[in-house]
């Protein structure tokens, strides 16, 4: 294997394994928001936007 090729080689992989650890942080993050979201709904929380509309 050349060197330009091994180069080549990790830089891929290392690419693979950043974008490989952005998908399981952002799938982490997303249980943890739900988990908070049905917390806030057991709780009684509402959003926002169900105040209804605001007419001026």
């Amino acid at each position: 294997m050349t060197a330009h090729a091994l180069y080549v080689s990790a830089a891929y992989a290392i690419s693979a394994l950043v974008l490989a650890g952005l998908v399981i942080w952002i799938l982490a993050d997303q249980r943890g928001r739900r988990r908070e979201m049905a917390e806030l709904e057991a709780s009684g929380a509402r959003r926002r936007s169900d105040r209804g509309s605001i007419k001026k």
